[in-house]
């Protein structure tokens, strides 16, 4: 039978009861209603329950959805989606400037570094933490340096702990043969799309419209499926990000934000704003701050190319009261505090781990702000601490990837082992770019951030 997964009501509630608790609400009351009717908890990894619910489940889970959406959040003063109220909230929130930019060489550099990063992550998306350090040290690969390979991995670890099903037959060490697709570069692309057909001036109207007629919906995930489907019922955003959506704090929308911080160099409010109306479509508060510090950050690399800088400029587009806001600066200092990033790693997940999911976007937006700190902005360190972290392990190599790179300039600063597998293409279903070469889409991006 078919599971669709991220959208049958029976496995949305499981997350909603958790999002609720996160957010200010109070589910308990909401929640033994679900037990007692014989619901069961979200699944822990996978989109979907192996079994469907009854029909009576599933009204019942349709109902309770719609019952959490009302109750009140305590947390609604510190953490307002809108614009405005953001700003508002945002003590420091930087001003408008358009001296810097960026060299295409630079941006080729980011491209590449968000692939590097990505590819480095997809065999060991979903696993857990101990596995990934097992699996990496069975070939001397610990502390991570090079691809993940399967070659003299025992098969009793393989066995216990297999690589993700869909990725390992194109990004382990052995089979790597170009960038194969994924939607950690999907997005960006739409994005560059979006920004040739509409100018920076878009609106999250023109989102929705580009991803109806590009991208194609089994390549969404979690939020993005979930607004995808609230288009489709004819909601408009940014209801589409709040209806029936308990991942509208995971890490979707901040995996769409670099291309709004390339366009955006040294101008960092304007590319967290540009990033918040992306963003709405499918996110609401911190999954929303995710892409807009991680936009500011990126934008702030063209005038300041430190990452601690960077990192600090970011910061100051969200709220500082918002759990993503507390999230970063415990990570960052914790980043400080510890020669070896494996104990940053289990305090962050100490702190985490038990509350979270492991797509959350304020687990997972911490690790790369730790990951980058801790290396300093170093590409190589940068890319293998974010994924040695585990949880959203190909996004958040992608991000800190993308951000590494940036500030390296220059695709020759790269280690030749991370970029000569990739041949200089990816694969992609967005458009006519499946087959692109970084190069151009440098080029491109370029052009872009050139458009006033």
């Amino acid at each position: 039978m078919l599971r669709l997964t991220w959208v049958q009501p029976e496995d949305l509630i499981g997350h909603e009861l958790r999002q609720a608790a996160q957010d200010g609400r109070e589910p308990s009351a909401i929640a033994a209603r679900w037990r007692a009717a014989g619901g069961k908890e979200a699944p822990v990894r996978a989109g979907a329950s192996p079994e469907p619910a009854s029909r009576y489940l599933r009204q019942l889970a349709d109902d309770l959805l719609d019952e959490l959406a009302d109750l009140p959040s305590a947390l609604e003063d510190d953490e307002p989606t809108d614009l405005a109220r953001i700003k508002a909230r945002c003590r420091t929130w930087p001003g408008h400037a358009s001296t810097a930019s960026f060299t295409r060489t630079a941006l080729e550099a980011a491209w590449l570094g968000r692939a590097v990063g990505c590819l480095l992550g997809k065999p060991v998306e979903k696993l857990p933490l101990d596995a990934i350090r097992r699996l990496a040290a069975a070939t001397g690969n610990w502390p991570l340096n090079i691809y993940f390979t399967a070659k003299g991995v025992p098969a009793e670890l393989l066995a216990a702990h297999p690589w993700n099903r869909r990725s390992a037959t194109t990004s382990l060490a052995e089979n790597i043969d170009g960038m194969p697709e994924d939607d950690d570069l999907n997005y960006p692309l739409l994005n560059l799309l979006l920004l040739q057909r509409h100018g920076r001036h878009f609106t999250t109207a023109h989102v929705a419209e580009l991803w109806l007629d590009e991208l194609p919906a089994g390549r969404t995930f979690t939020a993005e499926r979930i607004a995808y489907r609230n288009l489709l019922q004819g909601l408009e955003p940014p209801r589409t990000a709040r209806h029936r959506n308990p991942f509208r704090e995971w890490i979707g929308a901040l995996i769409r934000a670099d291309v709004h911080g390339w366009t955006n160099p040294g101008d960092p409010a304007a590319a967290a704003e540009q990033a918040h109306r992306d963003a709405t479509l499918t996110h609401t508060a911190n999954g929303v701050y995710a892409a807009m510090f991680t936009a500011a950050v990126i934008a702030q690399a063209a005038a300041t190319p430190d990452i601690h800088t960077c990192l600090r400029t970011g910061l100051t587009v969200i709220p500082p009261n918002s759990r993503l806001a507390r999230a970063v600066t415990h990570a960052i200092r914790l980043a400080g505090q510890h020669d070896d990033f494996d104990e940053v790693v289990d305090e962050l997940h100490a702190t985490h781990a038990a509350t979270h999911h492991w797509v959350h976007a304020v687990p997972n937006t911490a690790l790369i702000a730790a990951a980058l700190t801790h290396a300093n902005g170093d590409f190589t360190t940068s890319i293998c601490r974010a994924v040695s972290g585990g949880w959203d392990t190909d996004s958040n190599g992608a991000t800190a990837g993308s951000i590494a790179a940036l500030l390296t300039g220059t695709p020759e600063q790269l280690p030749d082992r991370w970029t000569t597998p990739l041949k200089n293409r990816l694969a992609t279903s967005v458009a006519d770019f499946n087959g692109t070469g970084f190069d151009t889409l440098a080029h491109l991006t370029h052009r872009e951030a050139a458009r006033p």
